[in-house]
């Protein structure tokens, strides 16, 4: 039974049969930070922990009525967007947010194990709502159409591109000087898949920048996009501001990972 006064956060994400990421994992990383989650089922997906064999997207209709729902039974403090799969999905889900609610989208557009997920196209309905946007080294240069990189000049390019396309024009080209705050709020940047021995995110707002540092762990996990996220969503349903959020998830999925080596 959950506690009255429990932080609640609405989690939009994809099933992970392999149990590694998704909303299995969203829901361990949330339980461990104090918070229940109202889950909303985007696709289904068969995967391994090596490979992704198939995957059937929810109709937006029922993503929709999942979204109603959750809505209904109990308020919420934050949202937290994994994988889409569809951009009908991603108008269903962009339709329905409350406003100022902060939301938290992990663009999912290929998963751990191989499989492709989705695209820019898939999230632009979203992006103008989004309090937060937490692509990865691979995904931040997908989006922002530059080469992949983890030198801070180019993410800092990156995540103004990210932050001032407007979804009609290149989101290389001319957007970023007209479209101002038209993405989202602000970009985190992940750099778990950089090399050295820290890992290092990077947190770009208009005009200000903050970097979270932790050891970089020997050994690959899965489900961390999810995870981490999904963290930061648990933060921010608890009052946090988002710089301060971002660093109390960067800590809390460190400590999560390296327990999980432990046993």
């Amino acid at each position: 039974m959950i506690e009255p006064g429990t932080p609640r956060i609405l989690v939009i994400a994809g099933t992970d049969s392999s149990g590694g990421a998704g909303l299995t994992r969203d829901t361990a990383m949330a339980q461990r930070l104090g918070c229940s989650v109202a889950p909303v089922v985007t696709a289904v997906t068969a995967q391994t922990s090596t490979a992704l064999t198939s995957l059937w997207p929810v109709p937006p209709e029922d993503i929709a009525a999942q979204i109603t729902a959750a809505l209904r039974e109990a308020p919420v403090q934050a949202i937290k967007i994994g994988m889409l799969g569809t951009p009908e999905a991603a108008r269903a889900v962009a339709e329905l947010l409350p406003p100022e609610m902060p939301v938290v989208l992990d663009p999912v557009l290929n998963t751990s194990s191989g499989g492709t997920l989705g695209d820019l196209i898939s999230l632009a309905p979203l992006l103008r709502r989004v309090t937060l946007l937490t692509p990865n080294l691979q995904e931040s240069a997908s989006l922002s159409g530059q080469p992949v990189s983890a030198a801070l000049p180019d993410l800092q390019l990156q995540a103004k591109i990210l932050m001032g396309w407007n979804g009609k024009t290149d989101p290389a080209g001319s957007s970023v000087q007209v479209a101002h705050n038209s993405g989202p709020n602000a970009v985190l940047i992940k750099g778990g898949h950089a090399k050295g021995a820290i890992s290092t995110d990077h947190l770009f707002q208009p005009g200000r920048h903050n970097a979270y540092h932790a050891p970089r762990l020997p050994h690959g996990h899965r489900g961390t996009g999810c995870a981490l996220a999904t963290a930061i969503s648990c933060q921010l349903a608890q009052g946090h501001a988002l710089e301060e959020a971002c660093a109390r998830a960067k800590t809390a999925l460190t400590e999560w990972l390296v327990q999980q080596q432990i046993d």
